[in-house]
This record gives C-alpha cells, structure tokens and sequence, in this order.
C-alpha cells in the first residue's frame, strides 16, 4: 500500500512534469490572471470611498463599461462588492471590507 507521504510526492512530480510539458500556456494563464488581478485592483480603488455606477468606474478607470460590469459582476459572484442602492437606473456597487459592508 502507498503511503500518504510517497502519494504526495508521486503527485508533485506529475504535476511538475505537467508544467514543464505545458509551459507556454501556464505562462499566459499567469500573464492573464496578472492583469485580471491589477484590473480588478484598479476597479476596487475607485469604488474605495464611495459606491459608484458600472459607468461611473469605467469613466473613472478608462476601461471599456462591458468590462466593467463583467469584472463587477464576478466581484459580486464572490462576495468582494456589494450593491449599495441606486443612481437613476444603474446600480451603485461598493467594495467589501473585511467580510461587511
């Protein structure tokens, strides 16, 4: 029977081999998630004081609205924003710290 310890480590050297024969495409799934990543940084700053409009972010940031509100939407999906009331027909959305509004 295989130790939990020799499984650990037969897993490791499979999933290293792995990235060594899909090196090209973990690199661009890296160079993605950094951009999503700073993309989203950019988003919450701008909502860091005050809840602001998918339009209003956008103007704010220069990213494209349908952008925005896919970002926004994912946030929300996770928990990271929160829809704080409205502005006209638009939605005010508004980061969440620490786990509260």
């Amino acid at each position: 029977m295989i130790s939990a310890k020799e499984d650990a480590k037969k897993r490791a050297i499979f999933l290293k081999r792995l990235r060594e024969e899909h090196k090209e495409s973990v690199a661009q799934a890296q160079e993605l998630l950094k951009a999503q990543q700073a993309t989203r940084r950019e988003i919450c700053q701008v909502m860091r004081e005050t809840p602001k409009t998918v339009p209003e972010i956008a103007a704010a940031t220069g990213l494209p609205t349908h952008d925005v509100l896919w970002h926004v939407t994912a946030m929300k999906k996770y928990g990271l924003v929160v829809e704080t009331g409205m502005c006209g027909e638009y939605y005010l959305y508004q980061r969440v710290k620490d786990g509260k509004k």
